[in-house]
């Protein structure tokens, strides 16, 4: 695995959150809180809460953005941590880069709130969308990690509801096997150093709360993808997660979905989150924008 400076700064930053395991969810929460608060948007960046369907949600928009087109962006975390704040940097620089308003859902969280509650949150986040007049084909769906599989978890939910569907979704290090049995948890344990089988399979089990790993709306690699829109993926040579993406995105060529797949080389999980030190994350962002741009054209 080649590193640059930046890239070992930010694998620095990685080790150091998991230095000290931490003795439940709230201290977990306020470690991540912490160090992403050292992430912060732009100051040309706008920011405010707002409600959405009875969801909270955090409006991120940079400057000069058309306040017709719309991301709905929806956070990692495993589904047990993280909020829009955490990830207000991310979130604003892919406003910047798509020249979309972005709208940050902060949807429930587990152990206190068991799936499919998160689901149902995204799910009315997206229907507010809707139902505050903005059309489907100007909206994207974005999300990095447990944000990725909400991602798919929403698609499917309106296609199976016959909602009409958004123009396209956008999946960063997308967590979509709840069952966490790709091969690269494995392969890729010595090179990744912030998700592991143990954690990440504990996170799964405290979010199910004793449902099917496989139900598709908690694991999308188990959906029939049929009818999704177009949809980007970026991830990481050097994640635990890859192989979540690598069968993710063989089961949407199967099912003749539109997708765009790059696996960056040598980057870690959601790497995006620190476009403000690593080239790279800005990057993968700028083409995730022009995605963007051109699925809302």
């Amino acid at each position: 695995m080649a590193t640059s400076p930046e890239l070992t700064r930010v694998i620095g930053l990685m080790k150091a959150i998991r230095a000290k395991p931490p003795a439940d969810i709230h201290e977990a929460r306020s470690v991540l809180d912490q160090a992403f608060a050292e992430l912060k948007p732009s100051s040309d960046v706008t920011v405010f809460e707002i409600d959405a369907g009875a969801v909270p949600c955090q409006w991120i928009t940079a400057p000069d953005t058309p306040q017709d087109r719309l991301i709905i962006y929806f956070h990692g975390g495993a589904y047990a941590a993280c909020s829009p704040t955490t990830h207000q940097d991310l979130i604003g620089r892919l406003s910047r880069a798509s020249g979309a308003a972005a709208l940050g859902v902060d949807y429930r969280l587990a152990p206190e709130h068991l799936f499919p509650a998160a689901v149902d949150d995204s799910i009315a986040a997206y229907n507010w969308a809707l139902s505050h007049g903005f059309e489907p084909s100007n909206i994207v769906l974005a999300g990095d990690s447990a944000g990725g599989g909400l991602v798919l978890s929403v698609l499917l939910a309106a296609r199976d509801s016959g909602i009409d569907l958004p123009a396209a979704g956008v999946c960063f290090s997308p967590w979509v096997d709840l069952e966490c049995s790709g091969a690269s948890m494995a392969t890729n344990d010595h090179l990744d150093d912030f998700i592991k089988y143990g954690g990440l399979s504990a996170r799964a089990e405290s979010y199910l709360g004793g449902a099917d790993p496989k139900h598709p709306w908690a694991s999308a690699l188990y959906a029939d993808l049929r009818g999704l829109p177009p949809l980007l993926v970026h991830v990481g040579s050097a994640e635990t997660l890859l192989d979540d993406s690598t069968r993710l995105v063989a089961s949407a060529e199967r099912a003749g979905v539109d997708i765009t797949f790059k696996i960056w080389e040598d980057m870690v999980h959601v790497w995006q989150a620190f476009a403000s030190i690593l080239p790279e994350g800005q990057e993968s962002i700028e083409e995730a924008g022009a995605f963007i741009r051109k699925k809302l054209a």
